[in-house]
């Protein structure tokens, strides 16, 4: 913990101090106690005291200095370490990082946080000696944490407050099972410290006609791969493969509409159809069903600076073997690398039920 806290301080002196003249920066401490919410059955084993833990933050204030801070209320953007207890010996504790925004409304005095990063757990599932946790098959699983606080800066000189609400996920999205994930539902207070003396003046220089925007129809290509395990625990990781095809509209800056098709070739299907074929004849699988389905979708894009959010709900229109239901969804994150090439990192569920974080590349044309 303690090379962990050293480094971040070093990564906040040095972009703090490289940015000055544009940038304001703050750190900010976060104590958090709550519950384990019951999302599911299978972990009402696993829920017993109030799990605590703290979040410690670095965040870079923007003044609209580039467009796109003054269209979302010059939000913060920043990383975060977290460590939480879980109050429970098969549990255990889980330390994290993230990159997060904060967005802004009510005269700033009202934060809005997400953050998304990896998470590492001191005690997963083991057969022989772990066997109760169920929720956590490996010791590296992705976390995402938002945050709604009513915050007061420079109170008593460069200290500050902020308390609310948080909520705090763990999954590895089946990259091994077992993977009933733990979502924490917490209170939280903290305390924050401006690193320099003044804050900067918020820029006000979009011209009144900013929202007016207007982009010809775009069409999308994307692969998408990773890994994933069925339910079954040892039943195997296998990779995964995903082609998509879809367009979008731009209806404002900020937003797109998608609306397009998704192939994928899901080879832990194989290994689970035959595993039921043979190990379940009351359920009827023949074990010569294809593995492989397609899926229709509408789904939007959130545009912030060269990142976005983007959102979809799917609907398997070719659907040979039942698993989890027909309908899909996918959230996550593109990076866009110019005007036409990005990445992305995306998770498919159905509903609460995670099947795959996809790692994707693709072009917009």
């Amino acid at each position: 913990m303690r090379l962990i806290f050293s480094g971040l301080f070093c990564v906040i002196q040095t972009l703090s101090f490289s940015q000055q003249k544009q940038f304001t920066s703050y750190i900010d401490v976060n104590y958090f106690k709550g519950n384990i919410a019951l999302h599911n059955n299978d972990i009402l084993h696993l829920i017993q005291g109030h799990p605590e833990g703290v979040i410690v933050s670095w965040s870079k204030k923007t003044y609209g200095f580039n467009d796109w801070e003054q269209r979302y209320n010059y939000p913060d953007y920043g990383v975060s370490i977290g460590y939480q207890n879980l109050k429970n010996d098969v549990l255990g504790q889980v330390i994290s990082a993230y990159a997060h925004y904060n967005f802004y409304v009510f005269k700033r005095q009202l934060m809005f946080r997400i953050g998304q990063g990896l998470a590492y757990t001191n005690n997963p599932y083991d057969k022989e000696h772990n066997f109760r946790n169920n929720a956590f098959g490996s010791h590296f699983m992705s976390s995402t944490y938002a945050m709604l606080n009513y915050k007061k800066e420079r109170v008593i000189g460069r200290f500050g407050f902020q308390a609310g609400v948080a909520l705090l996920h763990y999954s590895n999205a089946n990259i091994k099972a077992p993977n009933t994930s733990i979502n924490s539902i917490t209170l939280n207070f903290g305390v924050t410290y401006n690193l320099e003396e003044d804050s900067q003046a918020y820029q006000y220089t979009l011209d009144e006609n900013d929202r007016i925007y207007r982009q010809p129809i775009k069409y999308n290509f994307a692969f998408r791969t990773g890994i994933n395990e069925s339910d079954v625990v040892g039943s195997g990781q296998f990779p995964f493969y995903i082609v998509s095809a879809y367009a979008d509209k731009r209806i404002n800056r900020k937003s797109a509409l998608q609306f397009g098709t998704d192939i994928f070739f899901s080879n832990f299907l194989k290994e689970l159809i035959y595993y039921k074929s043979v190990a379940f004849p009351e359920d009827e699988v023949s074990g010569n069903e294809d593995y492989k389905r397609v899926g229709m979708f509408a789904g939007h894009e959130l545009f912030v600076n060269n990142l976005s959010i983007v959102t979809q709900l799917g609907y398997y229109v070719y659907y040979p073997f039942d698993f989890e239901g027909r309908t899909y969804f996918r959230i996550g994150l593109k990076r866009y690398f110019n005007n036409t090439w990005f990445g992305a990192l995306t998770l498919k569920s159905h509903g609460a039920k995670a099947e795959a974080v996809e790692f994707g590349v693709g072009i917009r044309l």
